[in-house]
């Protein structure tokens, strides 16, 4: 096996994924009474909401008919093709970025260096880096599997979009899961490793934490 890189967010009792986000309760495992030897305690509870640290948004996320963590296929979330897209340049990131690019079959990882903000007031701010609506049919129509970015997701979130989430809706009707507060991509090459971003199997959650890492060639 070739070299393994995390590039997922350690999620930790009371930490803040984004502003308004209900934040994770994690109790240590407890005492268990007449527990044998080695077995003495629980494993611990853990409370929170789909969309905590680094996460998969799944189709079901958007559309009732879409895939859960239950359904999702495993083809579309491990052992994939990875290729990292710099956009550390861009604020609004449009399909210019993926010109040129051979994304069918991939995990394309976008890397804009929003990451350096994490557990900062800036990293939910307004003006984080994101797709271009354009840009997510380009994705879709160049085949890519799995889209991941390392920061907020891949939609504007300021008020001036009034809600509106025309990438995330695009990739999820194509059946691409999204994995949104990636980091540390700079630490991967452009090209030569395969991506991992596996859910647990869970009914009904259409988003849910992922321990997303690569193996590199």
């Amino acid at each position: 096996m070739g070299k393994l890189v995390d590039v997922s967010h350690q999620v930790s009792d009371g930490m803040i994924t984004y502003p308004g986000i209900p934040e994770p309760a994690i109790e240590e495992g407890s005492a268990v009474p007449g527990a044998a030897p080695g077995l003495g305690k629980s494993s611990g509870r853990v409370e929170m909401v789909g969309a905590t640290g680094t996460y998969v948004d799944m189709p079901a996320h958007r559309y009732r008919d879409g895939a859960d963590s239950a359904d999702l296929d495993l083809e579309r979330v491990a052992d994939l093709p990875g290729i990292v897209v710099d956009a550390t340049s861009a604020a609004q990131i449009g399909p210019e970025v993926f010109a040129g690019l051979d994304l069918r079959g991939r995990a394309v990882l976008v890397r804009t260096g929003w990451d350096r903000n994490w557990r900062t007031e800036a990293y939910g701010g307004d003006d984080h880096p994101h797709l271009t609506e354009l840009a997510a049919k380009t994705l879709v129509e160049s085949g890519a599997v799995l889209v991941g970015i390392d920061g907020v997701g891949v939609d504007d979130t300021s008020p001036s979009a009034e809600g509106a989430r025309p990438a995330l809706a695009v990739l999820l009707a194509a059946g691409v899961p999204v994995v949104s507060h990636l980091c540390l991509l700079d630490r991967l090459p452009e090209e030569g490793f395969r991506f991992f971003a596996v859910p647990a199997k869970i009914r009904g959650m259409a988003a849910f934490p992922v321990r997303a890492f690569a193996v590199l060639d």
